[in-house]
């Protein structure tokens, strides 16, 4: 059994609906209780609940003190490649775009671990274009014992791959993973990937279970909000996050929210429109549903968020952030000012952002864990 299995059995329609019939009653309820249900979730995310965002505000807050502490993680990207197999209407690097592409050598890998490096950080998140042929497991088995020499804790975001190959990372140093569905609703999602692997829905939805079956210490799974109904695709994010914490309680999991953004390219010339807006009101209030639902589920922002923004949401459910991010292939050490995968929104150096996390009475973790220790982090 996998979740595409599970998938089955859920209605998009029915879903959509029961979310928007939610009312003030339903809301009062889930924020009364001291476990929340996925139909108490629903009326978290609904439009009923806009008005009780001060009070899942303090709530998430309070949940996630209790839990993580006062501190948050960082982490920063480093994209290896910017080659691409598969076309995506919402992605600078789908391949029908007319871009520059690179795939950094072992020596260009070095300088950008030294430039990151320099910044303090520990702990990196690999990310490429889907390319299984240049930019595959042969590429893999060369490349993360490389990096993984300079960082404490490795995470990957590149195609999916089969549960041995996964397997065979983790020997070779990784720790985590990120998959993210992009949508839920498989019509949606075959209107966005028009060639290549990507268009196999199942194989990517089902990419979580062979992670766990790996043994990959953490998994991060998501949407990309803006292809199609944010609440909804919302809910089956929580749905897959319960399937798989009841399935394979040995890993960890975390969530992103990752807004659509402009890109370079191709279709992203005519700016690809959002099927459903999210407010930054509305962001705020699904991070405060997700810490309601799952007081342990780590929540990570993005740089494609603005810095005002990401400081005044921070103390509501974050655990990690990017931050100093350069979205094309050697942008550390090279400063190259094209290629970009999507556009960064905040633009700070990774100093700055950490003097905004202490100005809110938090703390930056520049390392997420580390071998032998009991907890989950240090």
């Amino acid at each position: 059994m996998a979740f595409s299995d599970h998938w089955q059995t859920l209605d998009w329609d029915d879903i959509r609906l029961s979310i928007y019939a939610k009312t003030e009653v339903h809301v009062r309820r889930a924020l009364a209780k001291p476990k929340r249900s996925l139909e108490d979730f629903k009326a978290l995310i609904s439009p009923a609940a806009e008005p009780f965002l001060e009070e899942m505000a303090q709530q998430a807050a309070a949940l996630t003190r209790r839990r993580f502490g006062y501190t948050v993680n960082f982490y920063v990207p480093l994209y290896l490649s910017n080659l691409c197999a598969n076309a995506c209407t919402y992605c600078g690097f789908s391949m029908e775009n007319r871009i520059k592409r690179r795939t950094l050598s072992l020596d260009d890998i070095e300088r950008e671990c030294d430039a990151i490096k320099a910044m303090s950080f520990d702990s990196i998140l690999l990310v490429t274009g889907e390319h299984q042929t240049k930019v595959g497991m042969e590429y893999f088995r060369r490349a993360v014992p490389a990096i993984k020499r300079h960082f404490s804790y490795l995470a990957m975001e590149v195609q999916p791959l089969a549960q041995a190959e996964y397997a065979e990372l983790k020997g070779l140093g990784l720790d985590a993973v990120m998959v993210y569905q992009e949508t839920y609703n498989r019509k949606t999602y075959a209107e966005h990937h028009l060639r290549g692997n990507k268009m196999d829905f199942v194989y990517r939805l089902d990419t979580p279970d062979r992670l766990a079956r790996a043994g990959i210490d953490k998994i991060g799974i998501g949407s990309l909000i803006g292809l199609d109904e944010w609440r909804t695709d919302s809910f089956f994010v929580a749905s897959h996050l319960d399937y798989l914490e009841r399935t394979y309680w040995r890993s960890r999991y975390s969530i992103s929210f990752p807004r659509l953004r402009p890109c370079e390219g191709g279709r992203s010339q005519n700016q690809l429109q959002p099927k459903s807006v999210m407010t930054d009101r509305q962001l705020v209030q699904l991070i405060c549903a997700y810490r309601l639902l799952n007081p342990e589920v780590e929540l990570s922002l993005s740089t494609r968020e603005s810095p005002a923004f990401r400081d005044k949401v921070l103390p509501l459910g974050i655990t990690s952030m990017s931050a100093a991010s350069k979205t094309q292939p050697g942008g550390y050490a090279d400063e190259v000012p094209e290629l970009e995968q999507f556009s960064v929104s905040d633009e700070r150096s990774a100093s700055e952002v950490a003097q905004a996390v202490k100005a809110a009475g938090l703390e930056v973790v520049w390392k997420d864990w580390e071998q032998g220790y009991s907890g989950h982090q240090v």
